[in-house]
């Protein structure tokens, strides 16, 4: 009986040249089979063995989105032409579930937010609150707001602390005006949609979400 392994897309890196075997190296070379390494041979083959599964689901799970939502967009035209009504919200925001309720389909549309210069004024809000506070500032407003504000390598802003400090209930005109700031310098500038499937044993029972991400099977 053949193993998974022996079963497993390769992508292949072994050229027939001159009678000979040979592997393609990284500078695009030919290199006698006889003169590469059996460890490097061993590491290719492992390489090439993953990327075949990875290239293969990826594709897979391409070809599932694009049915995802023809199957909705079916839907969708079916219930369009039958009731003159659409499913989901204002953003596009849905959810489905099976006649047993047992199977359940969410679709949810997020946009994408980026900041304008805006936020450099709320920053100096925030600092002279924080600095005339000064030993009366508690020490995780100062934690969050150094989060909010620090970049990270990619120069990005810290989204979820920022709209963590929108959360804070401060009195403070000059906090107040900083928020302001924050959320006047909020531009949506696209959106991505999710699919999420989830499924139960029973009618009534809990929730288990169909896991879809690598990282957390």
């Amino acid at each position: 009986m053949a193993s998974e392994h022996e079963s497993a897309p390769l992508l292949p890196n072994r050229h027939e040249a001159g009678g000979a075997w040979h592997y393609l190296d990284a500078k695009g070379r030919l290199v006698p089979e006889a003169l590469v390494r059996p460890q490097d041979q061993l590491r290719d083959e492992t390489v090439r063995r993953i990327m075949g599964y990875a290239v293969a689901l990826s594709e897979q799970m391409a070809r599932f989105k694009q049915h995802t939502f023809d199957d909705i967009g079916a839907l969708e035209a079916v219930l369009a032409q039958e009731y003159g009504a659409t499913l989901g919200g204002e953003k596009g925001n849905m959810t489905l579930t099976s006649f047993d309720g047992r199977y359940k389909v969410q679709v949810q549309v997020a946009d994408r937010i980026d900041f304008g210069p805006e936020l450099q004024i709320a920053k100096a809000l925030v600092d002279e609150c924080l600095n005339e506070w000064a030993a009366d500032a508690r020490p995780e407003i100062r934690a969050i707001v150094t989060r909010a504000f620090n970049t990270d390598k990619a120069g990005q802003i810290n989204r979820a602390e920022i709209f963590m400090l929108l959360r804070l209930d401060i009195e403070d005109e000059r906090w107040k005006r900083a928020m302001s700031a924050v959320r006047d310098a909020m531009q949506v500038v696209g959106s991505r949609t999710y699919v999420r499937c989830y499924r139960r044993d029973t009618h009534d029972g809990a929730w288990t979400p169909v896991v879809l991400d690598l990282a957390t099977l």
